[in-house]
């Protein structure tokens, strides 16, 4: 009885230790399957941040209306800009367009819609002066950076700072070097034709104030719609002041317009403007009647006719190469380099703000906002670049030249 009592209590313990070891077996199964599963939730984890991790751009320009001869070609300075460099270190850029039919309230749409459901990190544009303010107003009351591409007026608030640049030359600047060169040529007065917008409040403001300091005294001020067809009425009252030149405060094509119906009435006086007028189809549209006008401009315009130690001449001749490989024909206005080098502003803060936060956040939109104004010395296509949040521009004389058009061809004067 004993015997067989002990061999019973032998076997029940055997079985005890099966059970034991078959139920760790078990054990460790699943908790190897749960930590293959976690490691591969993780990995779907960390593919999803990377994807959210995406800088956004949110690119506005006018494709439609009136704006368009411009719109369109900063569209291909952007398109050279995204083939130049389409990521931030590991981050890759996602580049979201939109047209604003040359429209502010379309303008405000676009980066409403931009910012609330594409959530971009950064605006850049856009081709006409109302535009690009009601883009600034947008950006400035959702904390989102903006970058003019656009010339246009912007004064930083008393409190803290705006949430925006420009990038071109100011308006004043522009004017004032063009002024001096009508000085230099012995110009005593100019007549003032230009548009009846921002911009053409921009130049003429711009001409008032070089004539303050010394400039050819304006005669008139003369405005015109960017749709008009005809601006008859408006000559006529400049020739009656017999200006020695006529400054004009349009762009693009409808620059043309008044240049060609002052010489249809007689004019005889030379014709100035600014890099608004640096297009082809004001050349194409103003043909003979153009010829000879002088105006101020980026380098970017002549960039190989610049001596070779000028900073814009080793980037200028990239932009052009890549210009022209992506858009199938050379870059000869001044719009597609705003693009560009807005493009090279961005990158720069870019490459600063990514050590401080990650893209889609507020901190990183700070974090954007500050290496924009933290930039120093950046060589661009147009101009040497330094930001403070004190001033939306970040440029000085050396990022204007004079140029002529000669033969169709814009010509540097040095």
């Amino acid at each position: 009885m004993k015997v067989s009592f002990k061999k019973s209590k032998n076997q029940g313990t055997r079985l005890n230790r099966r059970l034991a070891r078959n139920a760790n077996l078990q054990a460790e199964d699943i908790v190897k399957k749960l930590a293959l599963t976690l490691t591969a939730l993780t990995a779907v984890a960390m593919t999803a941040t990377a994807a959210q991790a995406d800088i956004k751009v949110g690119f506005v320009t006018s494709l439609s209306g009136p704006g368009a001869s411009i719109g369109v070609l900063y569209d291909k300075g952007m398109k050279a800009a995204y083939a130049y460099k389409d990521k931030v270190g590991d981050e890759t850029i996602k580049l979201i367009k939109l047209d604003d039919s040359s429209d502010p309230a379309s303008a405000t749409q676009d980066a409403r819609k931009l910012i609330q459901q594409d959530h971009v990190d950064i605006l850049i544009g856009t081709a006409t002066a109302p535009s690009t303010n009601a883009m600034m107003a947008v950006a400035d009351e959702m904390h989102v950076p903006f970058i003019a591409v656009s010339p246009v007026n912007i004064k930083p608030p008393k409190d803290g700072h705006l949430w925006g640049i420009a990038v071109p030359q100011t308006p004043a600047l522009m004017v004032k070097v063009i002024a001096d060169r009508m000085k230099r040529e012995g110009i005593k007065t100019a007549g003032y034709i230009g548009f009846s917008d921002a911009w053409g409040d921009l130049v003429y403001n711009g001409a008032k104030l070089a004539e303050k300091e010394g400039g050819p005294k304006i005669t008139t001020n003369e405005r015109y719609a960017r749709t008009d067809t005809s601006v008859t009425g408006q000559a006529l009252k400049v020739m009656a002041t017999h200006p020695d030149a006529v400054l004009i405060g349009g762009s693009a094509t409808q620059a043309a317009l008044p240049i060609l119906e002052l010489r249809k009435l007689g004019y005889k006086g030379p014709f100035y403007g600014t890099p608004a007028m640096l297009n082809a189809d004001f050349v194409r549209v103003g043909g003979k009647g153009v010829e000879g006008v002088q105006v101020s401009a980026g380098p970017v315009i002549v960039t190989s006719q610049l001596p070779a130690d000028h900073f814009s001449k080793k980037i200028g001749t990239t932009f052009h190469e890549i210009f022209k490989k992506v858009n199938g024909g050379d870059a000869d206005d001044g719009f597609s380099g705003y693009s560009f080098d807005g493009w090279l502003i961005f990158i720069n803060a870019a490459q600063q703000a990514l050590q401080h936060a990650k893209p889609g956040t507020p901190e990183f939109h700070k974090a954007l906002m500050d290496g924009i104004y933290g930039i120093k010395d950046l060589a661009g296509v147009h101009s040497i670049y330094n930001f403070t949040p004190k001033s939306a521009y970040g440029v000085d004389d050396r990022s204007l030249v004079v140029v002529k058009l000669v033969n169709g061809k814009w010509v540097y004067q040095p």
